[in-house]
């Protein structure tokens, strides 16, 4: 028997493996060693300037140790943050004598674990949302030194270094113009344009614009930033403001910026952005082109309005048989004529959607309305209106055709929108080049204005030749071999 035991003595001795013990103080003498290097670890965290961090004592519960914030918690004390360190620097240990010294029932792992010593586990969700227990968790309190990011006495020179390196800075106490303004140049100086721009942005706030551009005037880096952050953020506004006050800019950052109303898609608000460029400082002609685009604008507007609504009621005849197939908005000032032109021809001068008031408002040449009008007309097969377009009257109260364009254009666009012959002939007799109008008068078949011209060069051999080009037994065969008898009669005679 007592050589079992003795085997049994010798087995537990001479295993690697060691049995737990209570007693074993070297254990729990190594885990309070780790668990203090873990605690003492956090303070890497916090940034080397701040040297008023407190130190966690071990040692029993002195003032300012966990346990003390979890039974001032408990308590219901409601000190500030401030008077609990004034209170604790005068008299810490006559302070911590009055507290109970009740044994606290939390540890340090069951703050972060949710769980207490004299409870089952309880994750800390858990213990938050039950209303049966009421748990009390530390106050975290934060650095002393951090306090200075907010309310340090910093000049602008270690304002801008702490801004650099991440850290919360308020400017509200940079009040005086000087302040700010060496604050900003401090910025610039740094080269870091996080920094510059939230500089900008500050004295964009507290500043009137008229002190900020006059500023910006003699500081290009600073307004090359502010101008950059304009145009991400879309304050057109505010960056056409900035544009005109100051002129000196190149005429290719005036343009990129008229650019912009391209990317507009709201027509009000592509409106009022043409509204603000035309006080940028363009040449007089550029100037007046923006204006008359803004103008075009404006009229489209109103003649989409209403003509949407005659549209949907279905009044007019005209949108019944030719519906419109797009919006007229921010079409250009010639779709916009030929538009006119083919929905409101016949309005009064008095009208915005009026063609007439359109080419005054405009001051559009003769050639180009006369072009532009024609070809609407003619593709609603609108003859009258055509030769009422090409008919002038002269002082005496003569009548006569007259196109500015030319009639060999008139005739192309007549054909092109397929005119009858007989109105293609009208206007190719008008041509005055003779050749250019037998060679039209051939291509489109007007065979009357050919057998004439030929008959008006007594050009017999040519008038023989065209007489097999037409049909026989035709009033064009018998016109020619009329005009030929006579030839031979004449001749005779």
């Amino acid at each position: 028997m007592s050589r079992v035991r003795a085997d049994e003595e010798e087995y537990w001795h001479s295993s690697k493996f060691r049995a737990f013990t209570f007693d074993d103080e070297d254990d729990e003498l190594s885990q309070l060693k780790e668990s203090k290097r873990a605690v003492n670890s956090l303070r890497d965290i916090v940034d080397d300037d701040d040297d008023d961090l407190e130190r966690v004592s071990w040692s029993g519960e002195p003032v300012g140790s966990i346990s003390w914030s979890i039974k001032e918690t408990a308590s219901g004390s409601t000190s500030s943050l401030d008077g609990r360190d004034s209170s604790l620097q005068k008299g810490s240990s006559s302070y911590a004598a009055a507290l109970p010294k009740q044994a606290s029932s939390y540890s340090l792992s069951s703050l972060f674990k949710g769980r207490n010593k004299l409870s089952s586990f309880q994750s800390l969700s858990d213990a938050l949302t039950d209303t049966g227990v009421k748990n009390y968790a530390p106050e975290l309190r934060r650095p002393k030194a951090e306090y200075k990011d907010y309310s340090g006495d910093w000049s602008p020179k270690d304002t801008v270094r702490r801004m650099q390196r991440g850290k919360v800075c308020s400017l509200e106490r940079f009040r005086s113009l000087q302040d700010k303004l060496v604050l900003l140049d401090e910025a610039v100086a740094g080269h870091d344009g996080n920094v510059i721009t939230a500089v900008l942005i500050f004295l964009k706030r507290t500043l009137r614009r008229e002190i900020l551009f006059r500023e910006l005037e003699v500081r290009q880096v600073a307004l090359c930033h502010l101008i950059h952050f304009l145009r991400e953020t879309g304050e057109q506004k505010f960056l056409l403001d900035l544009l005109r006050t100051h002129c000196f800019f190149p005429l290719s950052l005036q343009l990129s910026q008229y650019r912009e109303h391209l990317n507009i898609q709201d027509v009000e608000k592509r409106r009022e952005f043409l509204k603000g460029c035309i006080g940028l400082p363009f040449s007089a002609e550029d100037n007046s082109h923006i204006q008359d685009h803004y103008t075009l604008l404006e009229r489209q507007i109103i003649i989409e309005a209403n003509d949407r609504h005659l549209e949907m009621a279905g009044q007019s005849e005209l949108f019944r048989k030719y519906p419109r197939k797009a919006s007229i908005l921010n079409m250009p000032l010639v779709t916009t004529l030929f538009y006119s032109c083919f929905y409101h021809y016949t309005e009064a001068e008095g009208m915005f959607s009026s063609p007439t008031n359109l080419k005054k408002t405009f001051k559009i040449p003769d050639k180009q309305y006369v072009l532009t009008a024609l070809a609407a007309r003619a593709k609603l097969r609108a003859w009258g209106d055509v030769d009422a377009l090409l008919t002038t009257k002269n002082w005496l109260g003569y009548t006569k055709k007259k196109a500015p364009i030319g009639f060999h254009r008139v005739v192309e666009i007549l054909q092109r929108n397929n005119a009858p012959v007989q109105v293609l002939q009208e206007y190719v007799r008008l041509v005055e080049d003779v050749e250019t109008r037998l060679n039209l008068a051939t291509k489109y078949k007007c065979h009357d204005v050919v057998i004439e011209t030929y008959r008006d060069l007594k050009d017999r051999i040519q008038l023989t030749a065209y007489k097999g080009k037409v049909e026989r037994g035709s009033a064009e065969e018998e016109k020619i071999n009329s005009i030929l008898s006579n030839t031979v009669r004449n001749a005779y005679s």
